[in-house]
């Protein structure tokens, strides 16, 4: 925080902010990895840039739900008359 830098006074104050979660990965002893975590945000990532068109936030949700829980699709997704 003694720096002059803004840039280093950002990083101080998040891991300032984060430090018990930085510290569980010591206490841990590196048992723990976040490949799994990584994985869910990148099939989160590439599902919401699909579902851009959708127009209601519950649209994306449902599509969420359909790739990260692989909840079956239906088989016809619009109604016919």
């Amino acid at each position: 925080m003694r720096s002059r830098l803004d840039p280093m006074k950002n990083v101080a104050r998040s891991m300032r902010r984060h430090r018990h979660l930085i510290l569980n990965w010591f206490r841990a002893g590196g048992t723990i990895s976040a490949g799994v975590v990584d994985g869910f945000n990148g099939k989160a990532k590439l599902t919401t840039k699909k579902a851009f068109g959708f127009r209601t936030s519950r649209g994306i949700e449902i599509a969420l739900f359909h790739v990260l829980g692989r909840l079956p699709e239906p088989d016809f997704t619009q109604r016919f008359c």
